[in-house]
């Protein structure tokens, strides 16, 4: 696997145990090794140097980041100047701007708009890593408008929706809380931004991989304990949190209610089994049946 699938310890630890080999790049990669690019996509001259090296790939990359490269992509097409909003040197952002065949600008911040040395009347385009704050990706994107006569790009919803939900969620656990605890990697820039929310709202938070991290002392003169996750935790880790602060105080559990999650994505081609037959009659239905 080239980089961490997710930035989740947990689910990189179950991989390693399995036999995964995570490699920092594919030079790294035996030749004839099945290698798998992660769900934060991967710039096109890795694409292009796996091509090369015939090695049989998976590409393991979020649909949603897909979504942003060919944005991207369209975008530059059109002559403008792409804009990307994102964190410099995250895994998402080092491949989106390797998948757009332009010049990308980066930034990070509102104030990163004025340091842009670009004519007011130049058509700009921007993109967005879909992990970051919803608040902070709309206040850059005012910038862009207030400097720029001619700005286009997706809308702040089209941010990641696991992303967004889970910002929407924490606000509103942070109300009817004493302390947040998030459930997700250091390395996880969703997780992270989930910790600062509740900061921001005036609450003690702390991120966690898992219930082992959680220090008693924490919970002195603390009546409500929030929990909320990254988008890459599994539920194993949420459930881990709870069994550690029932070991450690009497519980009631209260599940807010929210916005439910039922998107799916489509294997990897590579996983997915073609419908089989019982007989020639039934061979067309099952064609049309795959084709949607």
């Amino acid at each position: 696997m080239r980089h961490e699938i997710v930035h989740n310890r947990f689910v990189v630890d179950q991989l390693r145990a399995k036999g995964a080999v995570f490699v920092d790049e594919l030079t790294d990669v035996p030749s004839g090794a099945t290698t798998v690019l992660s769900a934060h996509g991967v710039a096109r001259s890795v694409e292009d140097e796996a091509e090369r090296r015939q090695l049989p790939v998976i590409d393991a990359t979020c649909p949603l980041v897909t979504k942003v490269h060919i944005q991207g992509r369209r975008y530059a097409k059109a002559g403008r100047r792409i804009v990307l909003i994102g964190h410099a040197g995250h895994a998402e952002v080092i491949g989106t701007i390797g998948q757009i065949d332009a010049p990308v600008l980066l930034v990070s911040s509102a104030e990163d708009i004025a340091t842009l040395q670009l004519d007011p009347a130049t058509p700009i385009a921007y993109v967005t890593q879909t992990t970051l704050s919803v608040d902070d990706t709309r206040g850059i994107i005012a910038a862009l408008h207030a400097r720029f006569s001619d700005v286009i790009g997706p809308d702040v919803d089209e941010i990641c929706y696991a992303t967004q939900n889970r910002q929407t969620a924490v606000r509103k656990l942070a109300e009817v809380s004493d302390m947040l605890i998030v459930v997700g990697s250091r390395n996880s820039s969703n997780s992270n931004r989930l910790s600062e929310i509740g900061t921001e709202m005036g609450i003690r938070s702390y991120l966690v991989d898992g219930g082992d991290d959680i220090d008693p002392a924490w919970l002195e003169g603390v009546e409500t304990v929030g929990v909320t996750a990254g988008a890459s935790a599994p539920d194993a880790l949420v459930d881990s949190v709870i069994a550690r602060l029932r070991r450690l105080r009497e519980l009631s559990i209260t599940q807010l209610e929210g916005v439910s999650e039922n998107v799916e994505f489509s294997l990897p081609p590579i996983f997915r089994r073609p419908p089989v037959a019982a007989n020639a009659a039934s061979n067309a239905p099952a064609a049309r049946m795959a084709a949607r």
